[in-house]
């Protein structure tokens, strides 16, 4: 079992960044891939970015390309999620996820969910 706990969402004007963290728990973290996930009301969840086990490839939603960054560090078993130039747009619920493969953007791909943590993004 993998129980994945998220952090670092809040208020922020459009323009400003945000560092999402993702905290991993129980089996080996470099066992997995690793994704974040998003929800704005009334929308279905979607896809933002994801990483490969190894932190090698990385791969993105058209929507953030450029100024979103995902990253994780092994060694702290955590994964994050740089968002910079934030837009109205960017607003949702973020969801960290674990996985077997990384390039993938459905959500039924991906085994281990986190509660999420709430990005709002003032205009």
């Amino acid at each position: 079992q993998v129980q994945l706990v998220e952090s670092g969402g809040g208020l922020v004007q459009a323009g400003g960044s945000l560092r999402l963290s993702c905290a991993v728990s129980g089996r080996t973290f470099s066992s997995y891939a690793m994704g974040w996930f998003r929800q704005a009301p009334g929308k279905e969840r979607e896809f933002v970015a994801s990483i490969r086990k190894s932190g090698s490839s990385t791969y993105y939603a058209d929507s953030v390309k450029g100024r979103f960054t995902i990253s994780r560090d092994n060694a702290k078993i955590t994964v994050y999620l740089q968002m910079n130039n934030l837009k109205s747009e960017d607003t949702a619920v973020y969801y960290c996820a674990a996985g077997r493969y990384y390039y993938t953007s459905s959500s039924s791909s991906w085994d281990y969910w986190g509660q999420g943590t709430q990005v709002t993004v003032s205009s």
